[in-house]
Protein backbone atom coordinates (compact mmCIF):
# COMPACT_ATOMS: atom_id res chain seq x y z
CA UNK A 1 0.00 0.00 0.00
CA UNK A 2 0.98 3.72 -1.18
CA UNK A 3 0.34 6.78 0.77
CA UNK A 4 -2.48 8.33 -1.31
CA UNK A 5 -2.04 11.48 -3.14
CA UNK A 6 -4.76 13.89 -1.36
CA UNK A 7 -6.13 15.96 -3.11
CA UNK A 8 -7.83 18.97 -1.10
CA UNK A 9 -8.86 22.39 -1.96
CA UNK A 10 -8.90 24.97 1.33
CA UNK A 11 -10.90 27.84 1.00
CA UNK A 12 -9.28 30.05 3.42
CA UNK A 13 -12.19 32.58 2.94
CA UNK A 14 -15.26 30.50 2.81
CA UNK A 15 -16.13 30.90 6.65
CA UNK A 16 -16.08 27.29 6.88
CA UNK A 17 -13.59 26.03 9.18
CA UNK A 18 -10.67 24.37 7.67
CA UNK A 19 -10.57 21.25 9.85
CA UNK A 20 -14.26 20.71 8.54
CA UNK A 21 -13.23 21.35 4.85
CA UNK A 22 -10.79 18.41 5.41
CA UNK A 23 -13.20 16.11 6.65
CA UNK A 24 -16.03 17.01 4.04
CA UNK A 25 -13.34 16.61 1.16
CA UNK A 26 -12.22 13.18 2.56
CA UNK A 27 -15.46 11.67 3.12
CA UNK A 28 -16.29 12.83 -0.77
CA UNK A 29 -13.47 11.36 -2.09
CA UNK A 30 -14.65 7.90 -0.27
CA UNK A 31 -18.01 8.45 -1.18
CA UNK A 32 -17.28 8.58 -4.98
CA UNK A 33 -14.26 6.19 -4.86
CA UNK A 34 -11.03 8.48 -5.46
CA UNK A 35 -10.17 6.78 -2.00
CA UNK A 36 -10.31 3.10 -1.48
CA UNK A 37 -10.54 0.72 1.55
CA UNK A 38 -6.70 0.45 2.73
CA UNK A 39 -5.48 3.40 1.00
CA UNK A 40 -2.87 5.40 3.57
CA UNK A 41 -3.34 9.41 4.27
CA UNK A 42 -0.40 11.41 4.52
CA UNK A 43 1.18 11.97 8.10
CA UNK A 44 -1.14 15.07 10.53
CA UNK A 45 2.36 16.83 9.77
CA UNK A 46 3.09 15.97 6.19
CA UNK A 47 -0.78 17.48 5.32
CA UNK A 48 -0.70 20.04 7.53
CA UNK A 49 2.82 21.19 6.05
CA UNK A 50 1.51 21.14 2.97
CA UNK A 51 -2.04 22.47 2.85
CA UNK A 52 -0.09 25.26 5.42
CA UNK A 53 -2.19 24.85 7.86
CA UNK A 54 -2.00 24.52 11.85
CA UNK A 55 -0.79 20.69 12.61
CA UNK A 56 -3.84 21.07 15.17
CA UNK A 57 -6.07 21.97 12.45
CA UNK A 58 -5.43 18.62 10.45
CA UNK A 59 -5.13 16.15 13.54
CA UNK A 60 -9.01 17.49 14.72
CA UNK A 61 -9.90 16.55 11.15
CA UNK A 62 -8.39 13.27 11.08
CA UNK A 63 -9.71 12.62 14.69
CA UNK A 64 -13.06 13.41 13.64
CA UNK A 65 -12.75 10.98 10.69
CA UNK A 66 -11.16 8.24 12.67
CA UNK A 67 -14.39 8.85 15.72
CA UNK A 68 -16.77 8.38 12.21
CA UNK A 69 -14.72 5.19 11.29
CA UNK A 70 -13.75 6.52 7.76
CA UNK A 71 -10.24 6.26 8.91
CA UNK A 72 -8.23 4.26 11.28
CA UNK A 73 -4.95 5.41 12.46
CA UNK A 74 -2.33 2.77 13.80
CA UNK A 75 -0.02 3.89 16.23
CA UNK A 76 3.72 3.74 14.73
CA UNK A 77 1.58 2.47 10.78
CA UNK A 78 -0.05 5.40 9.67
CA UNK A 79 -3.29 6.62 8.93
CA UNK A 80 -5.86 4.64 6.54
CA UNK A 81 -8.96 4.63 4.96
CA UNK A 82 -11.13 2.17 6.89
CA UNK A 83 -13.50 -0.58 5.02
CA UNK A 84 -16.63 0.29 3.07
CA UNK A 85 -19.17 2.10 5.79
CA UNK A 86 -22.61 0.28 5.88
CA UNK A 87 -25.08 1.39 3.66
CA UNK A 88 -26.97 3.63 6.49
CA UNK A 89 -23.18 5.50 6.74
CA UNK A 90 -22.43 5.55 3.22
CA UNK A 91 -26.06 7.31 2.76
CA UNK A 92 -25.42 9.83 5.82
CA UNK A 93 -21.59 10.79 4.29
CA UNK A 94 -23.61 11.07 1.15
CA UNK A 95 -25.82 13.81 2.97
CA UNK A 96 -23.37 15.26 4.45
CA UNK A 97 -21.15 15.53 1.32
CA UNK A 98 -24.06 17.75 -0.57
CA UNK A 99 -24.22 19.60 2.14
CA UNK A 100 -21.30 20.98 2.33
CA UNK A 101 -21.72 21.80 -1.26
CA UNK A 102 -24.56 23.79 -1.22
CA UNK A 103 -22.82 25.61 1.68
CA UNK A 104 -19.92 26.16 -0.20
CA UNK A 105 -21.86 26.93 -3.51
CA UNK A 106 -24.03 29.41 -1.36
CA UNK A 107 -21.64 30.86 0.90
CA UNK A 108 -19.20 31.99 -2.21
CA UNK A 109 -22.54 32.95 -4.37
CA UNK A 110 -23.41 34.89 -1.57
CA UNK A 111 -19.78 36.66 -0.85
CA UNK A 112 -20.11 37.90 -4.76
CA UNK A 113 -23.96 39.56 -3.71
CA UNK A 114 -25.84 37.10 -5.50
CA UNK A 115 -29.23 37.74 -3.99
CA UNK A 116 -30.65 34.36 -2.56
CA UNK A 117 -33.93 34.56 -5.58
CA UNK A 118 -30.52 34.56 -8.41
CA UNK A 119 -28.96 31.58 -6.45
CA UNK A 120 -32.34 29.42 -6.58
CA UNK A 121 -32.86 30.51 -9.87
CA UNK A 122 -29.53 29.33 -10.89
CA UNK A 123 -29.65 25.83 -9.47
CA UNK A 124 -33.46 25.54 -10.80
CA UNK A 125 -31.92 25.75 -14.15
CA UNK A 126 -28.73 24.32 -14.07
CA UNK A 127 -30.86 21.34 -12.96
CA UNK A 128 -33.14 21.30 -15.89
CA UNK A 129 -30.14 21.82 -18.63
CA UNK A 130 -28.82 18.73 -16.91
CA UNK A 131 -31.96 17.15 -16.96
CA UNK A 132 -32.24 17.73 -20.50
CA UNK A 133 -28.23 16.99 -21.43
CA UNK A 134 -29.12 12.77 -19.51
CA UNK A 135 -32.40 12.67 -21.64
CA UNK A 136 -31.17 13.56 -24.63
CA UNK A 137 -28.27 10.87 -24.17
CA UNK A 138 -30.52 8.44 -24.07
Amino acid sequence: MTTKKLTLQIDFRSGLPIYTQIVNQVQTQVVNGTLKPGDQLPTVRALAEELRVNFNTVARAYRLLDEERIISTQQGRGTYITEIPPPKVSERLRKETLEALAETYISEAMQLKFSKSEIKLMVSDKLKVWKESKESEE
